[in-house]
């Protein structure tokens, strides 16, 4: 509980009792004091002071108020023109925490719509507002769920390691976690850890640290849906087609039972690039046309993975040369004026190969 009164008057106990929604001898009642008592108070406001034993029993009254009751006391009495109470120590408000959630909701929808630079400027308006030692348990919570999207942000953009990257802000946020004792929080942070590990190259470390998610109970199923699909991926890059295509396909089965279309979709546009990679190209063409059905791609990040996976597997053919340029061009054009690094590198790794008259390399 942030608010505290260091002196009652007539003003705060008013306000005490208009946010308990309470009648003046219910509050009174409530207090052990008389119905006279109450009604002066209200009378006199700011001009009188109850007695030290009564300010202790108002104390206590205020911190047995729920949250709701809590903003709804700061509120009155900072509509009466008297100074808001005094905090015990110097975090959020509670109205500050409700703004900071929506804050939080804003960013994930610039995110997903690839505002990079929106979504980070909402983030930071709250990662550097309080010192952690300020903040309270929510606040904490709050806090680690801000870093987490911070991650997010630069590992769309393809800032993977280093002291100010997706990495690092992934272990800030899974250490606060860990000390709230939120474990599905820190599972999931260990998922996105293990992501940035196989965006960076370490393929069999990501796979091992998939395949260990994928059992984890403290995730959800459709975390662990995903872990298993990214275990086939890490795989498939390494070379091992046939060791992936049933962990993808029981990923494909796992979201089609959650009716997770996006996920089922995505999963979909894996396989397919794994079946380009073994020299399958007619069923390559048909998985890729099966994850476009899935509606998959509503966002530009969504738009520039199945565009480069459409390119990479039309580059395999021969005849359909042009037309993978044609969509690679296209998807490295999006990826740039969005600010996808990761992606737009990929792009010209894969063009660069055929430039030089070997195969392109595998994207995901």
């Amino acid at each position: 509980m942030h608010v505290t009164v260091s002196e009652w008057s007539g003003v705060e106990a008013r306000a005490l009792r208009l946010a308990s929604r309470r009648s003046v001898r219910d509050f009174a009642a409530d207090l052990g004091v008389a119905v006279r008592t109450v009604s002066n108070w209200e009378r006199l406001g700011a001009s009188t002071t109850p007695r030290p034993d009564t300010q202790a029993i108002l104390d206590t009254a205020l911190g047995r108020l729920d949250s709701a009751a809590a903003l709804r006391f700061e509120a009155v009495l900072s509509g009466s023109g008297r100074p808001v109470a005094a905090r015990a120590r110097g975090g959020p408000r509670l109205w500050e925490y409700e703004t900071w959630v929506e804050d939080i909701e804003r960013a994930v929808l610039a995110a997903s719509g690839q505002n990079f630079a929106f979504a980070e400027n909402l983030l930071e308006r709250w990662r550097t507002r309080w010192p952690a030692r300020e903040l309270d348990d929510r606040g904490l919570y709050l806090f680690a769920r801000t870093t987490t999207l911070a991650g997010d942000l630069l590992r769309d953009r393809g800032v993977l390691l280093g002291p100010l990257s997706a990495s690092r802000s992934y272990a800030a946020a899974r250490s606060v976690f860990d000390q709230l004792g939120v474990p599905r929080r820190v599972a999931q942070l260990d998922l996105s850890l293990a992501v940035v590990r196989e965006m960076s190259g370490d393929l069999a470390g990501a796979a091992e640290a998939y395949g260990q998610l994928a059992g984890d109970v403290r995730l959800s199923l459709r975390d662990r849906h995903r872990a298993g699909l990214w275990v086939g991926t890490s795989l498939d890059k390494q070379g091992l087609h046939e060791e992936a295509v049933p962990l993808m396909r029981a990923a494909i089965r796992g979201f089609d039972a959650l009716t997770e279309p996006e996920d089922w979709g995505t999963a979909h546009q894996k396989l397919a690039l794994l079946h380009r990679g073994t020299g399958d190209l007619g069923e390559a063409a048909r998985m890729i046309e099966v994850a476009q059905s899935a509606g998959g791609g509503s966002s530009p990040m969504q738009q520039v993975r199945l565009g480069t996976a459409r390119g990479h597997i039309l580059l395999s053919d021969p005849a359909s040369v042009g037309e993978g340029l044609a969509l690679l061009h296209e998807a490295a054009t999006q990826a740039a004026t969005y600010g996808m690094s990761h992606q737009l590198r990929a792009i010209e790794r894969i063009r660069g190969r055929l430039d030089r008259g070997g195969a392109a390399v595998p994207f995901r």
